[in-house]
């Protein structure tokens, strides 16, 4: 394969859903850090449930059959089989609206008992029944775009999943201003009734996106109207072929979709036993610490708040520490989302590669990918970790405990490095055939997540803290299954030293630098009298002086090579640019 047609393979298609993922990140600031200001962390609760319950069915109905329909579209592509890809589309469209109805229908008829039963929060009822279109109109949107990202043209993806957030925000966020500037009684009802308003957004966003992606089909099936002479496969072969491969996917991903819905459950469920355990003793704040951090006299003051105000003081109370972890998973997810344009684009390169019988070009897209995984992944973590607590004070604007709050964005910020290895280590496994074993590896990850965060999250000494620590536990133990699996029988696998130990000891001093300067910069602009400003630039310092120290040593120890920005859209002369031999 040229140099040319990599680039309009891979890293092209990387490319344009990176700059997506960047504008859709920026605009889901716009709409998270406000929202996360206006809305207590018990409605913010709420919110965060009733997205985990739809994230867990959108992830059965869309996980695996996108990436089955774009390998499928992909190999028939290479193979000039172009009336077998029309009939693989309609196939799997059939497949995607049946998912599509049938989640619908789980969210709405039976909105009640998932948020009583499943979420342990039967508070949320509103903001499932409100996300139930958008989990319809996504499974169709997902068929569209596993079309389009088979024929390795992922701007209609980008374009769509643009459209989605900007009315998530627009719409979403004007809801939730409106409903608060009622001021519906009582307090706690219109908190509830502006989650609800922002949570709407999202499905307002997935129609009109539904809506573009289908007249962007039409108008790309008008260019094209063949006629063509291949003989296709039967509905039925077809099918088969794609469940052969979903399945499994899907098995994979939903096993994360069950063990975030059921830690959920788990963590409001051991939340809220401890408060009772806590209100039947009497809740008492004492001057000497009690527990990590202090996390009992936080809770307890918490609990003594709430039962001077409300009737359902313990469920309030969980809700209030489960939203505080919620905050902090919107920006633990950030590293995690840059992940999805690389892993959209590993599967049909690598599946056309390999359909061509080019095993050299499978495994230099392989390696780049994994590289620069770690390139962007270790930074944000580490960023994270040495910078949880000033962060969350700034985009919470002291809303929320940012004591409690950054302690736990720390644990995560580390979390989320073995997540985006994790991520990428799977699509290179799916790629490469092997589609049962990632099942297996984020088996064992869930069930030691879920075992944790039982003993934890239920002692009252750790409490809330507990969650994050399984959630490292998880995808460390995940990430390492794979790496060892892709060694052992990926052919021609990559070679682990090379493909880490720069950005690691990149973002390790790069971290160190943050740690330091944020150090300095806030004592020199207040010490314990530093305010919210002061806070501000101390963290934009400390950020801007760590990207410029990461920067130049990933070029100084030439840790992004030639051969990676030889797939990338201008990448000859990048390389030029930085010298990069």
């Amino acid at each position: 394969m040229s140099s040319e047609q990599k680039k309009n393979t891979f890293f092209g298609g990387v490319a344009i859903l990176m700059v997506s993922t960047i504008i859709i990140k920026i605009i889901g600031a716009i709409y998270k850090i406000p929202l996360g200001i206006i809305l207590p962390d018990e409605a913010y609760a709420d919110f965060s449930a009733a997205y985990n319950v739809y994230s867990f069915f959108l992830t059965i109905s869309t996980a695996g059959l996108p990436v089955a329909l774009s390998k499928t579209v992909s190999e028939a592509n290479a193979l000039g089989r172009y009336n077998q890809v029309q009939k693989v589309f309609k196939v799997a469209f059939f497949a995607f609206l049946t998912m599509g109805l049938i989640s619908f229908i789980c969210m709405s008829v039976f909105a009640q008992p998932v948020a009583t039963y499943a979420l342990q929060n039967e508070k949320a009822v509103w903001c499932v029944m409100a996300l139930s279109p958008a989990v319809l109109c996504t499974c169709c949107c997902s068929a569209f775009r596993g079309f389009a990202q088979g024929h390795m043209n992922m701007m209609p993806t980008a374009i769509s999943q643009v459209m989605e957030n900007l009315s998530k925000l627009l719409i979403g966020m004007g809801l939730a201003l409106f409903i608060g500037s009622l001021a519906l009684q009582p307090e706690d009802f219109g908190d509830r009734m502006m989650a609800v308003g922002a949570i709407a957004g999202v499905s307002v966003g997935s129609i009109l996106s539904v809506g573009y992606l289908f007249w962007n089909h039409r108008r790309t099936r008008r260019r094209h109207p063949g006629p063509f002479t291949d003989k296709t496969d039967g509905s039925r072969k077809i099918l088969v072929g794609l469940l052969a491969l979903a399945i499994p996917i899907t098995l994979s991903s939903s096993t994360t979709a069950i063990v975030t819905l059921i830690d959920t459950n788990l963590v409001n469920g051991q939340l809220q036993n401890v408060f009772q355990s806590m209100m039947d003793a009497g809740p008492v704040v004492t001057d000497a610490a009690r527990g990590f951090l202090d996390i009992g006299n936080k809770a307890a003051a918490i609990l003594q708040e709430n039962m001077a105000t409300s009737s359902t003081a313990v469920l309030d109370s969980a809700r209030a520490l489960y939203g505080t972890y919620q905050k902090c998973m919107s920006i633990y997810n950030l590293p995690f989302n840059l992940m999805v344009p690389l892993t959209a684009s590993i599967i049909p390169a690598v599946s056309a590669a390999r359909a061509r019988r080019n095993m050299l070009e499978a495994k230099q897209v392989s390696e780049s990918a994994l590289r620069f995984a770690a390139l962007m992944a270790l930074p944000c973590g580490v960023g994270l970790f040495v910078l949880g607590e000033p962060i969350m004070w700034l985009l919470t604007a002291g809303n929320t405990d940012y004591t409690i709050a950054g302690p736990l964005l720390s644990i995560l910020g580390l979390a989320s490095i073995f997540v985006c290895i994790q991520l990428v280590g799977t699509s290179i496994l799916q790629a490469n055939g092997i589609v049962n074993l990632p099942i297996a590896t984020v088996i064992i990850g869930g069930v030691v997540k879920i075992i944790v965060n039982y003993i934890l999250v239920g002692n009252p000494n750790i409490m809330i803290y507990g969650a994050p620590v399984g959630t490292l536990c998880c995808f460390v133990i995940a990430a390492v299954l794979n790496l060892l699996i892709i060694k052992v029988r990926v052919p021609s696998a990559p070679s682990y030293g090379k493909v880490f130990f720069k950005p690691v000891l990149a973002s390790v001093v790069m971290g160190g630098v943050a740690w330091a300067s944020y150090g300095f910069l806030s004592r020199a602009l207040g010490g314990d009298t530093l305010t919210f400003k002061g806070n501000l630039i101390a963290v934009g310092g400390a950020i801007a002086l760590a990207v410029v120290v990461y920067f130049v040593l990933i070029l100084a120890l030439r840790a992004i090579t030639r051969e990676d920005l030889a797939l990338m859209p201008k990448g000859e002369k990048i390389a030029n640019l930085l010298h990069i031999k």
